[in-house]
């Protein structure tokens, strides 16, 4: 009993498999797309009959909606699907924007600088008498800032100027006897050069009787290095050190990117780490950039006549360059092309796509502010990401305004 069970699951178990195996289909290839493919119940009926008509009036080899043909190639079955050349546009949301007149602005990181540091020297040699300024103090042009002794140097003074009196007097002589007839024109001569030398001599004791009087040709602060009392100095040796502080400078450098956009005499606003702000302009711009960093060094003159601002405070500089047409837009709507170029991707006349390169000049909380533009755009703001140059796209604004 249990033996005649078994084989009847089995003759089951084979006629469910023989039904299954005829409704398939039996695929010959090498005949192309959709040749040598016929239902494998054909093979036991040629020309139609009972298992045929069951396997058709079943269902079974009736195919999915969904279902792959595989007689039709790849771009068949995408327009099939609506995804080929057949497609519907893909949808894209647009903002029709205006480019504006807006001031253009160039930031700079850097600090301050003096304008000069001048070693005041002597220009004589001697001991220091004196030492007339303190360290920080500020000076103007001409104060004294040492004193060196004098020796004898004052009597070299009073030595050429009884040599002048001398020659003086001898030349009045001469000419009063010239003019009375009793000394020949020429005698003159002499006393004259005589007379000359004499002042020359004068002039030059007299000078160097200055040079112990050590002045600053700058205004400015005094510092360090100075010289002591009672130290000798040599010539060429510095008495005292003045920064002069004003004008101040700020030093910086522009990036070669925003190079040209560089200009002198360009206004601009320095603010200090200390809170300090002044306005100034571009005096200086470097030719040739910087080879490690490739930005170019920049100097901004600050006036700085209370000397409020010192040398060597970090600070933050903007250049105003003028004002050019402006576009701004969200940071989101930027995109890269294939080439990995920053640019946007807009709607052009007939619906098509196309990518324009940007160059941003300024980054707000508004948004990006871009130059180079035409001067009115549909930028794709939902979608850039899915579409490609020369594609059609069906483009809507967010209130359902189309291009313009």
């Amino acid at each position: 009993m249990r033996a005649i069970y078994s084989y009847g699951v089995a003759l089951v178990i084979v006629l469910l498999l023989a039904v299954w195996l005829a409704s398939g289909t039996l695929v010959n290839g090498g005949h192309g797309p959709g040749n040598g493919e016929k239902p494998v119940v054909s093979l036991i009926e040629k020309n139609g009959g009972p298992l045929t008509s069951a396997v058709e009036s079943s269902g079974i080899n009736t195919k999915e909606p969904d279902a792959i043909d595989p007689a039709k190639s790849i771009a068949e079955r995408n327009n099939d699907k609506g995804n080929g050349t057949n497609a519907a546009p893909r949808s894209v949301r647009i903002e029709i924007v205006t480019a504006q007149l807006q001031p253009i602005d160039v930031p700079l990181r850097g600090r301050t600088k003096a304008k000069s540091t001048v070693s005041v020297v002597a220009q004589t040699s001697g001991i220091v008498q004196s030492i007339d300024v303190q360290k920080g103090q500020a000076v103007k042009a001409g104060d004294t800032l040492c004193t060196l002794d004098a020796g004898a140097r004052k009597l070299s003074v009073d030595q050429a100027q009884a040599a002048v009196d001398q020659a003086q007097t001898a030349f009045d002589s001469n000419a009063a006897l010239v003019k009375k007839g009793l000394a020949a024109e020429n005698t003159a001569l002499g006393v004259q050069s005589a007379l000359a030398a004499a002042k020359a001599q004068l002039e030059s004791a007299q000078l160097e009787l200055a040079r112990t009087t050590i002045k600053t040709d700058v205004a400015g602060v005094v510092q360090d290095p100075m010289a002591t009392q009672g130290a000798v100095l040599a010539i060429g040796q510095p008495c005292a050190t003045v920064v002069q502080l004003d004008p101040m400078l700020f030093v910086a450098a522009v990036p070669e990117a925003k190079v040209a956009y560089a200009k002198l005499g360009l206004a601009a606003d320095v603010t200090t780490v200390t809170g300090d702000k002044v306005k100034g302009k571009v005096t200086y711009l470097a030719s040739s950039a910087d080879d490690a960093t490739r930005s170019f060094p920049v100097e901004i003159e600050l006036p700085n006549a209370d000397g409020k601002i010192r040398d060597g405070i970090t600070a933050d500089a903007v250049v105003n360059v003028g004002t050019a047409p402006v576009i701004i837009l969200p940071q989101s709507v930027l995109t890269l092309d294939d080439d990995g170029v920053l640019g946007i991707r807009t709607v052009e006349t007939g619906n098509k796509v196309a990518f324009h390169p940007v160059t941003i000049v300024k980054d707000t909380r508004d948004g990006v502010w871009i130059v180079g533009l035409p001067p009115k755009l549909n930028v794709i703001t939902v979608g850039q990401d899915f579409v490609k140059p020369g594609q059609i796209v069906d483009a809507k604004t967010a209130d359902g305004e189309q291009p313009s």
